[in-house]
């Protein structure tokens, strides 16, 4: 049976663009899991294309607009690649997960992507080893 992989932005990131520093660490692992099946929702599509045009991330690299589309259209075209819409259940889990008595604008992003993750029943596949430790399925790249 093939895992379900639910991508953080940052390995999606680093698939698409070849300057990033994990670039060649996510292409052998995504090689190498060729049977497997690799998963984006809204909000990592949102934010990848938005890191795609911003140009303290990519510099000369950025994106127009429209070529960040092209970018997703050929990340999509990949037939192990699908988009999932939000799971049922999933805020419940995102508030728990996030009804912190601290102030942190980074938890709300690591919060709902561990959600999605739990609530779907995916692996989530960072570089982010902090992630590892929230009881959710992780694998870090």
């Amino acid at each position: 049976m093939s895992s379900l992989n639910f991508l953080d932005v940052n390995v999606w990131l680093a698939l698409s663009w070849r300057r990033h520093t994990h670039t060649q660490r996510a292409l052998k692992w995504f090689q190498d899991a060729a049977a497997e099946q690799f998963f984006l929702c809204r909000f990592t599509e949102l934010t990848l294309l938005r890191l795609l045009t911003t140009d303290k991330i990519l510099g000369e690299d950025a994106h127009t607009m429209k070529s960040a589309w092209n970018v997703l259209d050929q990340i999509q075209a990949d037939e192990r690649v699908s988009f999932l819409p939000e799971p049922d259940g999933i805020e419940r889990e995102f508030r728990r997960l996030s009804n912190l008595s601290s102030r942190s604008p980074k938890v709300w992003a690591d919060a709902y992507l561990l959600a999605f993750a739990s609530t779907a029943g995916l692996k989530l596949v960072t570089f982010d080893r902090a992630l590892q430790t929230k009881g959710v399925d992780v694998l870090v790249l």
